[in-house]
């Protein structure tokens, strides 16, 4: 199945790599990962401009997917936290999946510290799988790379990675190869421990 790629335009909510529909739901983040385009004032992704001049509304995003059928995922990424808009994220999962659409979400995995409760019992009726940047195989890294605002993010982003499973079947970790002192084989034995799958990611390769 293919898709022709919209025109660049602003407030992307919208934008489609390969047969997936991205959402653009939010532009903050709790990290200021050293690695990500934004915090070095890039933000592009391919020939899309995600720079956000205001909150898009539920309605105005949900227009803009349609029939989520047309795509093979609909996925919640851009260059924020999407869990940071919990109920907007949920009420447009909601719609994809009673449209017959499946909902990924790219998250750093740190909801259930930011909203102080296990929130993948709301996620799980509406999301098909989670993507978690786990990103580094120890503490120190993970702090020196992602730069983390909240304290314990490190050891929140590692519960929620072996809480997710109970929830949610297709829990995938990520790490980027080609951070200094990550060592990949190490994160993806530390996956397979917490039951989740592994995904190796390369530096500066986005979708």
């Amino acid at each position: 199945m293919k898709h022709q790629e919209p025109a660049v335009k602003q407030n992307q909510l919208t934008y489609t790599i390969g047969d997936n529909l991205y959402i653009n739901l939010n532009d903050r983040c709790t990290l200021e990962c050293r690695f990500c385009p934004k915090t070095h004032g890039i933000k592009k992704v391919h020939d899309y401009d995600l720079t956000l001049d205001h909150r898009p509304e539920v309605d105005q995003i949900i227009a803009e997917i349609g029939d989520p059928t047309r795509y093979n995922q609909v996925v919640f990424c851009g260059f924020g936290e999407p869990t940071l808009r919990l109920k907007a994220l949920l009420e447009i999962a909601r719609y994809v999946k009673e449209h017959g659409g499946s909902v990924r979400i790219n998250t750093d995995g740190l909801a259930n510290l930011v909203h102080k409760r296990n929130v993948l019992p709301e996620m799980a009726p509406w999301v098909d799988s989670l993507s978690v940047s786990m990103n580094a195989h120890n503490e120190e890294l993970y702090n020196r790379h992602c730069a983390p605002q909240l304290p314990g993010s490190y050891q929140a982003m590692l519960n929620f990675l072996r809480e997710a499973p109970n929830y949610i079947a297709d829990v995938t970790a990520s790490a980027i190869d080609g951070l200094e002192g990550v060592d990949i084989a190490e994160c993806e034995r530390q996956a397979g421990e917490l039951g989740v799958k592994f995904r190796r990611r390369v530096l500066d390769a986005v979708g």
